[in-house]
């Protein structure tokens, strides 16, 4: 399970992981932005922890956040965790801030987009929640890691992610964010799943402005 986690927390939602890797391939031991991170951590110490452990449990209900598995990201890029859990969650930030918090389900699902392979048949419906919302997201390109005109770019409010046990499921659910309930994301690739609003979506023209927010910043 431990190897699972820390493997999994490389995921998500998603693809910003992704971005992350590739501004960590940037960053030399040796370079002035990599002394000043590695320094900012030392002095940080167990308050910036503490900082992050409360961050992204918030992802989800106190009920699920308390107990979780948290992991964090150090200044060479390596995960660590900080701490344990003992109700088989995981919750983590990614290196937008965005918290997150995931099932078991979840957790291999992740291990799976990471490495381009098929994911696993889920055995029980599988959760992630995301009750702070995210900064955007592909909603047609799993590898996606900015907006662009052709890959409807979605940024959602407060939501959970769902993975069900039947993939036939997915068949009866819109692609569109804006329907006013449940939608599939990624739909007619293998790693589908169902997004649930838990609160409004963000207007269209906001979202357009986070998105390209999000873009200039990468």
């Amino acid at each position: 399970m431990r190897k699972l986690v820390v493997v999994v927390t490389g995921v998500l939602v998603l693809a910003s992981w992704t971005v992350f890797a590739q501004e960590s391939m940037k960053m030399t031991p040796e370079s002035p932005k990599a002394k000043a991170s590695q320094a900012a951590t030392a002095k940080g110490g167990s308050k910036s922890d503490a900082a992050t452990i409360a961050k992204a449990v918030s992802a989800a209900p106190p009920e699920v956040g308390q107990h979780a598995t948290v992991m964090a990201a150090d200044a060479n890029g390596q995960m660590k965790q900080l701490r344990a859990g003992t109700n088989g969650w995981m919750c983590m930030l990614d290196p937008r801030g965005n918290p997150m918090c995931l099932d078991k389900e979840w957790q291999a699902w992740g291990e799976a987009w990471m490495n381009k392979k098929d994911p696993p048949q889920p055995k029980m419906l599988g959760v992630a929640y995301m009750l702070k919302g995210d900064k955007g997201a592909s909603n047609t390109d799993p590898y996606a890691t900015k907006s662009a005109p052709d890959n409807q770019w979605v940024v959602s409010g407060p939501h959970l992610m769902l993975l069900p046990t039947d993939r036939s499921q997915l068949d009866t659910l819109p692609t569109d964010p804006h329907n006013g309930g449940p939608w599939v994301m990624w739909k007619g690739t293998k790693y589908a799943h169902i997004m649930v609003p838990t609160a409004a979506m963000p207007k269209a023209a906001a979202a357009a402005k986070s998105a390209t927010k999000a873009s200039t910043n990468q």
